[in-house]
């Protein structure tokens, strides 16, 4: 009597805990490995000109050998990473500003998106809390919303506008 009572405890136990809702994008490591993207690398280290004036130290304030990711990829393409300090559009982009917003901006655009977004994967993410192994349903939610690079790249072949080589389809 006590050997099949414990085995339905133990299968309700195990159906229950697969159960919990992480979800729909749940993004662990299969490993207790190291962690390569909490590594950062910093700018070297460079010797001051004059040590007589050396700047005070500002506890919480960043270093000169900080990482700039921003600033290091404006750099990178060309641009000038002083303009990211400045608030305001630099006005020589303004052009382009005043051309993307020909239509009319709505100032909400974000939080509007961000709840749609938010409704729609709780709506699509009701029935992923079942689930024997850890899968990641993030692209079987937004698959119909995803595009296919192929279709578009032979859409586009097809009304005569140039469209780069891409990798054979799998």
């Amino acid at each position: 009597m006590r050997t099949p009572l414990a085995m339905i405890m133990l299968t309700a136990a195990i159906a229950v805990s697969g159960c919990a809702n992480k979800g729909l994008k749940v993004l662990q490591s299969p490993a207790n490995g190291p962690d390569e993207f909490a590594v950062l690398p910093v700018k070297p280290l460079t010797a001051p000109t004059d040590y007589q004036f050396l700047p005070a130290p500002t506890p919480g304030a960043s270093n000169l050998t900080d990482p700039t990711p921003q600033a290091d990829a404006v750099e990178a393409l060309g641009g000038r990473a002083s303009a990211l300090a400045s608030s305001g559009i630099p006005s020589s982009d303004q052009a382009l500003v005043t051309a993307s917003s020909r239509y009319g901006v709505p100032a909400d655009t974000r939080q509007v998106l961000a709840q749609e977004d938010a409704d729609f994967r709780k709506r699509r993410g009701r029935f992923t809390q079942i689930r024997l192994f850890p899968v990641d349903r993030y692209e079987q939610v937004y698959r119909k919303h995803s595009i296919d690079p192929y279709a578009q790249a032979e859409a586009f072949r097809k009304r005569g506008y140039p469209t780069p080589s891409a990798p054979p389809e799998e």
